[in-house]
């Protein structure tokens, strides 16, 4: 997978994708608009963060490339790369229970927070991708 030069875009799925690691000064792209909504990403090799309308969706630190990036009724779907393991946090509904696959491997059953955030850890170095999916049970 290759990092985001452009830091956003949509792509031919409907999905997005966004982030770029491998910059050495933080930058940004903000009013980026798919389906309606308003994006604004803010990445470098520190950290990537994405939100939607100005409401928090998608953090990882240090930072990742996420390639396409998709959130549905009960999940939510992404491949993510970066050059080594990430602390990844993602916004979803409030007190409720997810099962985490990395890779197609479950990784365990986890619970968000009052505020929606659930925080996972994904192994990474540079030339591996990673495909994540979180589902609501």
């Amino acid at each position: 997978m290759s990092v985001i030069n452009e830091l956003i875009r949509t792509e031919e799925n409907g999905s997005i994708s966004f982030g770029n690691y491998m910059l050495e000064v933080k930058s940004k792209a903000e009013d980026f608009e798919h389906d309606g909504d308003l994006y604004k990403v803010k990445t470098f090799h520190e950290i990537t963060k994405l939100e939607r309308n100005g409401m928090f969706v998608y953090e990882s630190v240090p930072g990742t490339s996420v390639n396409n990036f998709v959130v549905k009724n009960t999940e939510v779907t992404f491949t993510v790369s970066g050059a080594k393991d990430a602390q990844i946090t993602i916004q979803l509904e409030d007190d409720m229970d997810y099962e985490v696959f990395t890779d197609g491997i479950a990784v365990g059953g986890m619970k968000t927070n009052m505020s929606g955030k659930l925080s996972l850890s994904v192994e990474l170095s540079e030339g591996k991708d990673v495909d994540v999916k979180v589902v609501r049970k």
